[in-house]
């Protein structure tokens, strides 16, 4: 890319979107330190240095009924957004994530000429195939995180780069300074186990309730266990016991944690690479679930049993989240000697050699850089 000043509109969603655009960003600028970003984000995005238009806050929302309820809010968000883009004429739109307001937006600026970028793509392997040729037709350049979706896309004659999946640049080794134990008072052998209800409020108000009863159950039956909460700023969360630390890092709490009780998401990937045996849960209105399970084409919902193709960790959804249910594996991995913890951990190692190493950042930049422009995979 040239000296003169180029700019690149980012189009994100939702807080892990945002992080991952955030570093994204900065290796952009350290290839190109005269690119201007602008777009939709939230706050590790302006930390960055990029000028945001539209905050995530308001744009976090998944589910039909949940987008049917905020369509006022969000159609106002989508027009700010193409009136945006058709202001400023940026070099480069870059997509991450967020694919049921991102794809719509490239229909409606499909003929403004722009090159596009989309980085974590469309989970069109789980459902709605259908969008694979128009995202042919209209994005120019595709950015997976999964090498099983690389291969799936190819395969659909969608010419894809895998960097390797964003959280190999994490380091989940525990603190050598003990920052985290200090910073909420624990001891170096506490059993911890970190809760991760979700990072969008819908999934808080059906997940919370069910957390709450294992808290307490767990804590019947194991007084000396500490809890672990990792609460994103964008969510309000009612009725948290006292005896509850709150941190907003996963990664941090991750460190430390013995086992994790999560909602599906990529956040699994994370508790997987950092060794934790994790339980995956979800819960969501009656019509979602029944959307799902007529145009959903996966067995899994959590990454890690996709990306090694079996569950190797547990999946209570819908009607099978219960406390009841859960429980018992809670307890086994968080037994130090328990043959499932042991189990679950060697299995972990797969994951890593499938997603390769770090630096996934800066490949991906590198990428999007060199990258001819205006080329469409099929015009």
């Amino acid at each position: 890319m040239s000296d003169k000043i180029s700019t690149f509109f980012i189009s994100v969603g939702e807080p892990s979107g945002d992080i991952h655009a955030a570093k994204l960003v900065l290796s952009l600028k350290k290839i190109s330190p005269n690119i201007k970003f602008i777009g939709n984000g939230g706050d590790k995005m302006i930390e960055a240095g990029v000028n945001v238009k539209n905050h995530i806050d308001k744009m976090s929302i998944m589910g039909f009924v949940e987008v049917l309820k905020n369509y006022n809010s969000l159609s106002k968000i989508f027009k700010n957004t193409v009136s945006e883009i058709k202001t400023s004429k940026p070099d480069k739109i870059l997509l991450v994530d967020y694919p049921g307001f991102n794809l719509r937006l490239v229909k409606k600026i499909k003929n403004l000429d722009i090159p596009i970028t989309y980085f974590i793509l469309p989970q069109t392997w789980a459902w709605k195939e259908n969008r694979i040729l128009f995202m042919k037709k209209t994005i120019s350049n595709f950015i997976s995180i999964f090498p099983f979706e690389t291969n799936w896309y190819n395969s659909k004659g969608l010419k894809t780069y895998y960097p390797g999946h964003p959280f190999l640049d994490n380091e989940y080794g525990r603190d050598k300074d003990n920052q985290f134990l200090k910073k909420h008072n624990l001891k170096n052998n506490d059993s911890l186990l970190v809760l991760l209800p979700g990072s969008r409020q819908q999934e808080i108000n059906y997940h919370w309730p069910i957390f709450l009863e294992i808290i307490f159950l767990l804590k019947n039956e194991l007084p000396s266990l500490r809890f672990c909460l990792v609460k994103s700023s964008n969510v309000i969360i009612k009725n948290i016991p006292d005896f509850i630390i709150i941190e907003p890092s996963a990664t941090n709490a991750l460190k430390h944690g013995t086992a994790a009780i999560s909602s599906s998401g990529t956040v699994n990937l994370e508790c997987a690479l950092a060794k934790v045996p994790t339980i995956v849960c979800y819960k969501t209105s009656y019509i979602n679930w029944i959307i799902f399970k007529i145009f959903g084409k996966v067995d899994f919902i959590s990454i890690v049993n996709l990306i090694v193709e079996e569950k190797i960790i547990p999946e209570f959804i819908q009607n099978e989240m219960t406390s009841k249910k859960m429980l018992p594996h809670l307890l086994e991995y968080l037994l130090p000697s328990s043959k499932a913890r042991r189990e679950t951990i060697e299995k972990y190692k797969n994951i890593r050699t499938k997603l390769g190493s770090p630096g996934v950042f800066d490949r991906a930049a590198k990428h999007i850089i060199s990258e001819k422009d205006n080329e469409k995979q099929i015009r």
